[in-house]
């Protein structure tokens, strides 16, 4: 099994994440650092450990749902003493680790997980994974605000951005709310897209990961994805 994906299952990190713990040289096997992002186990005889802590693959998965609120990362952990997505979690002896990204002033949908073929698939750009996300902005969408921000004609870090599905919810009291639909995973990426077209969010909330919909799960509060939910995310 490669290294990185036997981190993944033991619920340390994402597939992602356990590239930068084996690149910063905080993974040993049978006592030996190890660097090489290619690198294999063998899962019956290696021993495996991070930051000096034996690890194994899980035995059982766990899928939560946490409505994220504003003012905490999605991260396991912060270095700045800033609350996290963990706080929010209470998952036993079972560990975890948020899929994606979600940033400091948005709320709404995280996926948390020991499952990191799963977490592999959901982060991966090439799937194309759609996250829907209601926005409020201060002044009126026009419909060339509409267009522009639908067509990937806007330029983030030097790259246009995919096509997105966007329609006009309601306009009330100078403030705009609407439903964006994106595929890409970019930093600040909606409220960057807004910002590029001239308009300023004051509110963003993600209520939907592919076929998993928020719904009226209340801020700060978790609950485990049902089994219809866990196998449409794995069709993906």
């Amino acid at each position: 099994m490669r290294l990185n994906k036997y981190i993944a299952d033991s619920g340390v990190a994402s597939r992602r994440g356990a590239d930068k713990l084996i690149e910063e040289g905080r993974v040993r096997v049978n006592g030996k650092k190890v660097t090489e992002l290619g690198a294999s186990v063998n899962e019956s005889n290696d021993t495996v450990s991070v930051d000096g802590v034996k690890i194994r693959p899980a035995s059982r998965r766990v899928y939560i749902m946490l409505n994220k609120p504003k003012g905490c990362i999605t991260a396991v952990k912060d270095d700045r003493g800033r609350k996290t997505v963990m706080d929010y979690v209470e998952t036993g002896d079972r560990r975890v680790f948020p899929v994606g990204r979600l940033d400091y002033d948005s709320e709404g949908l995280v996926i948390l997980t020991n499952d990191g073929e799963l977490a592999y698939k959901l982060t991966a750009s090439k799937n194309d994974v759609p996250k829907t996300y209601i926005v409020k902005a201060e002044g009126k969408m026009e419909k060339d605000h509409l267009t522009r921000l639908s067509d990937g004609s806007i330029i983030l870090d030097e790259r246009a951005v995919k096509s997105a599905k966007v329609r006009l919810l309601s306009y009330e009291d100078g403030i705009s709310r609407a439903e964006i639909t994106i595929t890409e995973g970019r930093n600040r990426q909606v409220r960057r897209m807004f910002e590029a077209v001239g308009l300023n969010v004051v509110f963003l909330k993600r209520t939907a990961i592919a076929g998993v919909r928020l719904g009226g799960l209340a801020r700060g509060k978790t609950r485990y994805l049902t089994p219809k939910e866990i196998a449409s995310l794995k069709e993906i």
